[in-house]
Formats: structure tokens, C-alpha cells, sequence
């Protein structure tokens, strides 16, 4: 039997002697007292039951027993103050309170329990009660600074600022001066008009932490909200030379210069403010980006540059660094650095969408096809579901004349542009084109009609399908009434004439062909163009001028692969 088990059962014989009749009759004289303390026992077990169930966060059959054991012992303390505990745990605030203060009035020298009541009238919105408690607890713990803080926080919420100072002055006079309470006193005494009282309070921290910057960059950011910049340049030009923070104090010199005119000075801080490693490069480019909107003139935009340069150079690593580079590139039409600087960012993070729409529209416009067709499919297996690298992929393919891989990316993609009329106009135009390509004529013209009853006039969509029934010599008179809307709408456009003049040949309408045809001409040496007027002239039996037109042709290219049989054997190749 362990020794435990042994006063258990030691205690049972020892308490049935004392209960036993021999022993009631000796000692009746003790009957009130030893029924007291078999109560007190009983309210114990209660209590210590409760805080069982508390421990477990069961709050309600914790407040079952310590409501038990109150009823035997109204006058505890601690239990009064455990219910109120577990009443705050079910957010019963109103309910705890009174338990609290009955605590407090049977033992008014505790600490915890005057946390506790303050507590809970906040919880309440019961603000000058819990600024109460915290007056009697600094008066019991006058050295507590943690007392003088919540009393200070009380303070605030009641919008009594003066006594919140005196809250924080009680706190300095204990610990000292600190940053804590210094920013909270000056930013009651901007909030309340007392700038001086504010200055004083950043100067106090200047004074007693010499050695720490960040205080002397406070009291700057005060001088200059309140446009007392003569007094805060000193200040940062100290911070600036050299210190942790110098970077901060270069932009805050920066803003100082500029509102004074002084843009040559202004730039020179931010210069210098982006060629630390210290300031992160997330914050270098959000300047930097707010610089750009706010000058757009050449000039700014050369010095932006720089400043994206030294972002780079200082956060080498950094992709939105890049990304902002190639912005500017782009904004100063150095477009192939730009599609470099875009590419390098997509590597470094390939999560930036803007980075890889950036770098695929250079790549189309740069006609850098193979880089279009590797960074549009690198780019969807990121972003499956964005339309626009879907129709950057199949114009890259429709450049290529792989027509299939372009009809399966345009559809893949229209699936996403059903809401955007525009763009689907756009998906239908190139899928026109595609299938055109591919050899499949119906699915070819019901993409081109389908453009053409939302937008009657859309220019690539009257040229291509007119041209495309030209060849294919279908629904002529279609592809002439088409043409000529084109050509009318656009009179000076040498490709649209073209296309007229071309439909007008298909009709065997060569006069009027030729007429188109000479128009076109006047604006260029086009291979295409000088081409058709060869066989219009040949049509019209004009072999000599048309076989001049055909050498001036193939010297200009973008002909047909029959040219040089029509040189050769001098007359048309159909």
C-alpha cells in the first residue's frame, strides 16, 4: 500500500472515530465549531470542483459549483472573484460585475481584482467606473507603471486628455522617459492643438536618446506637417550623414526641397535615398511610381531612369525593381531594353501578371514571334484563365501559319471573353483569319459575319474577308460591297485600295481595277500591290508595262511565288 493510500484510509478511520456516539458525547461542547468546518470542507470541495470545470473551459458547470460553494461561504473572497472570471469567459459582463465588486469589498488590497472589475465595466461601456477601479488600484500600487498606462487608456476613451497626461507623467516619473509614452503625449497634443507641447515631447526623446535617429526623424516629420521646415532641415541633414535611417531623412528632404522649388536638390535626395540598401526596395518603387505619375515631362522621365537603375543596382534581385525599370524603358520608346528588362523580372518572379502582358505586347510589337509563342505559353501555365495570353499565343501561331494551334488558343480564350464585346470582336477577327488559314471557309466567314453584326465597320475584318473571298472567288459581289465600304471609309489607305482593286479583278472588272490599283501606288513601292497592277495591265494587254511591274515587284517583295515565272515567261501565271 503506498503511503498516499495510506492516510486516505488513515483519515476515513480517523473521521468515523470522531463522528462515532462515545465521541459526540465528550465532546458536544465542539458540535457548533466542528459543523462549521465540515461546511467549509463541503464549500472547498465546490470550489475545487468549479475550478476543475474551468480548467476544462466548461465556464458554466465551472459557475454551478463556485455558486454552490458561495452559499456556504458568502464571505470568500476568491470565490466571488472566481464567478466573475467565469461569468467574463461567457461574456456575461453585466452579471460578473457584481461578483467583482463584492471580491473587492472583502478584500480590497488585491491587485488582480481590481484588473478584473475595471475589465469588465470596459467590456460594458462603463468607461468612468473602470477609470475609477484604476484610480484606487495606483493609489494601493503607486509604483505599478502598467496601472498608470490603462488608467491613461481610460482617459482617452472618455476624451479626457489632460488627465491621460497626468496618467503618463505619473508613469515618466517612475521609469523615466520612454518612446511609448512620449508618442502617445504628443499625438494627444496635436490632437488637442498643442503643437509646442508636441515639439517639447520630440525634443525630450532627442535629448535623452542622442544616439537614436529615429527620434530626431519624428520630431522632423512634426516640424514639417506644420510647415516649420527651417527647423526640421537641420535635423535631417544631421540623420543624413551617415546614420541608420539616412535614407528616411533623404525623402523627407526631398519633400522639403521640392515644396520650396528646389527640384534639382529634391532629386538629389532621392538619389541618394535609393542608392542605400537600407530603405526596401517595395518602398523605393512605390516612390518611384508616384514619381513617374506626377512628371511626365522628358526631362523627369531621363531621371527616373537613373532612379530605376539604382533600384536595381542596390536590390539586384528584386522583380518588381525590373518591372518598373521596364515600365519607363517602354514610357521612353526603348521598347527592345524594355522586353529584356520585362523578361528578366518574369524570371526572377513569375507570379506578376502585369510583368508577362507588358512583355508579350512587346514581343508583338517588337515581332519577336518565336519569344511570343515560349513566353505565351509560359505565361498560361500560370495563368490559365486570362484571356489575353490565350490571344497573344494563337496570333503567334497564326504568324507562324500554324493555323490549328491558333484556332485551338483563339477558341480556348473567346470561352473567357463571352462578357467583353470588344474582345470577342477581336477573338472572332483573328479566328477568321485562322480558319481562313486552316481551310475551313464556313467556320472562316460565320467568325467574320459575327464581328460584323456587332461592328459593321471594323477595318481588318472588311479587308481580310473581302480579300479572302477574292481569292477563293466566292460571294464577290459581297467581298466588293465590303471592300469599297472600307475603301471609302479609309480614301488615303493604299492596302484597302488594294483590296478593292483586287475584288474588282476577280469580277474581270479590270478598268476599274487598274484605277484602284494606280491610286495604291502613288503611296509606295508595295511588292503586293505592284504585283496586281502587273496582272490587272496584262489583263488589259498591256504585257510590257506588266512585266516591268513584275521586276519592280519582285525587287520590292511580298509577292507571290508565281513571280518569277511571269518574269520569265512573260505573261500571267494564275
Amino acid at each position: 500500500m503506498s503511503s498516499h493510500s495510506f492516510r486516505i484510509v488513515a483519515l476515513v478511520v480517523f473521521f468515523s472515530y470522531l463522528c462515532s456516539p462515545a465521541f459526540a458525547q465528550k465532546n458536544r461542547r465542539h458540535k457548533d465549531e466542528t459543523h462549521r468546518q465540515s461546511e467549509l470542507a463541503q464549500a472547498e470541495y465546490y470550489f475545487t470542483e468549479g475550478m476543475k470545470y474551468y480548467l476544462l473551459d466548461n465556464y458554466t458547470k465551472a459557475v454551478d459549483y463556485f455558486q454552490k460553494s458561495l452559499e456556504i461561504n458568502a464571505e470568500n473572497a476568491g470565490t466571488n472573484y472566481a464567478i466573475a472570471q467565469a461569468l467574463a469567459k461567457t461574456r456575461s459582463f453585466q452579471d460578473a460585475i457584481p461578483y467583482a465588486e463584492k471580491a473587492i469589498k472583502l478584500v480590497s488590497t488585491n491587485k488582480y481584482y481590481y484588473i478584473l472589475l475595471a475589465d469588465l465595466y470596459t467590456r460594458d461601456k462603463k468607461y468612468p467606473q473602470a477609470a475609477k477601479a484604476y484610480q484606487e488600484l495606483v493609489r494601493i500600487e503607486p509604483n505599478d507603471p502598467e496601472s498608470y498606462i490603462e488608467l491613461a487608456n481610460l482617459y482617452l476613451q472618455q476624451g479626457k486628455y489632460d488627465d491621460a497626461i497626468k496618467a503618463y507623467d505619473q508613469i515618466e516619473k517612475r521609469i523615466g522617459i520612454t518612446e511609448e509614452i512620449s508618442r502617445q503625449k504628443q499625438q494627444i497634443f496635436l490632437k488637442t492643438n498643442h503643437l509646442n507641447d508636441a515639439i517639447s515631447e520630440g525634443k525630450k526623446l532627442v535629448e535623452s536618446f542622442p544616439d537614436e535617429p529615429r527620434y530626431a526623424l519624428l520630431l522632423a516629420e512634426i516640424y514639417t506637417a506644420n510647415k516649420r521646415t527651417t527647423e526640421a532641415i537641420p535635423l535631417l541633414e544631421k540623420v543624413a550623414s551617415g546614420s541608420e535611417a539616412s535614407s528616411q531623412a533623404h525623402l523627407i528632404l526631398s519633400d522639403i526641397y521640392r515644396q520650396q522649388g528646389k527640384v534639382q536638390e529634391a532629386d538629389q535626395e532621392i538619389e541618394k535615398a535609393f542608392g542605400n540598401s537600407d530603405l526596401e526596395a517595395s518602398v523605393k518603387v512605390q516612390i518611384l511610381a508616384n514619381y513617374i505619375q506626377t512628371h511626365r515631362d522628358q526631362e523627369s522621365r531621363k531621371k527616373a531612369l537613373k532612379f530605376a537603375d539604382l533600384i536595381i543596382k542596390t536590390h539586384p534581385m528584386e522583380a518588381k525593381a525590373y518591372a518598373v525599370y521596364g515600365d519607363l524603358l517602354a514610357m521612353n520608346d526603348q521598347k527592345e531594353n524594355a522586353r529584356l528588362i520585362y523578361s528578366k523580372a518574369s524570371r526572377l518572379d513569375n507570379s506578376i501578371y502585369e510583368v508577362w502582358s507588358n512583355l508579350l505586347r512587346l514581343d508583338a510589337e517588337l515581332n519577336q514571334v518565336d519569344s511570343l509563342i515560349k513566353h505565351s505559353e509560359q505565361a498560361l501555365e500560370l495563368f490559365p484563365n486570362q484571356g489575353e495570353f490565350w490571344f497573344f499565343n494563337g496570333y503567334a501561331y497564326l504568324l507562324r501559319k500554324n493555323y490549328q494551334k491558333a484556332v485551338d488558343a483563339l477558341e480556348e480564350g473567346k470561352k473567357l471573353a463571352s462578357s467583353d464585346q470588344k474582345l470577342l470582336n477581336d477573338y472572332n477577327s483573328m479566328l477568321g483569319d485562322a480558319y481562313n488559314g486552316n481551310g475551313e471557309y464556313a467556320r472562316s466567314d460565320a467568325a467574320y459575319e459575327e464581328v460584323l453584326a456587332n461592328d459593321p465597320d471594323n477595318s481588318s475584318v472588311l479587308n481580310n474577308y473581302s480579300y479572302y473571298l477574292s481569292l477563293r472567288k466566292q460571294k464577290l459581289e459581297k467581298a466588293k460591297e465590303m471592300s469599297k465600304r472600307l475603301m471609302d471609309k479609309h480614301p488615303d489607305n493604299a492596302s484597302y485600295i488594294d483590296t478593292h482593286a483586287w475584288v474588282l479583278y476577280m469580277l474581270k472588272e479590270y478598268k476599274e481595277s487598274k484605277k484602284y490599283l494606280e491610286l495604291a501606288i502613288k503611296d509606295g513601292n508595295n511588292g503586293t500591290i505592284l504585283e496586281h497592277y502587273g496582272d490587272v495591265l496584262y489583263k488589259l494587254g498591256e504585257t510590257e508595262k506588266a512585266v516591268e511591274m513584275w521586276m519592280k515587284a519582285k525587287k520590292a517583295g511580298e509577292t507571290t511565288d508565281t513571280i518569277d515565272k511571269k518574269i520569265a515567261q512573260r505573261k500571267l501565271v494564275e
